[in-house]
């Protein structure tokens, strides 16, 4: 995970504000609107964003890191 809770309720809201603005709405642009709405409320419930790993950006406040332990016990 590498989205905050706070950055996940703005990504909801603003992804189903822009797909009921795409619903009401009769513009050559719905499908960029739908797509951008989709894609804002999908990476909100999963909480994780592919760009914001490309880019090293986390806004998670915990860390999910798995330390291996090398040691071997005979």
């Amino acid at each position: 995970m590498n989205i905050g809770v706070f950055d996940r309720i703005i990504r909801l809201l603003a992804g189903l504000g822009v797909v009921f603005f795409d619903y009401v709405a009769s513009a050559n642009w719905e499908v960029i609107f739908l797509l951008f709405g989709i894609w804002s409320v999908t990476t909100s419930v999963f909480g994780w964003c592919p760009f914001y790993r490309f880019l090293g950006l986390s806004t998670c406040p915990a860390s999910f890191t798995i330390k291996e332990n090398n040691s071997i016990v005979d």
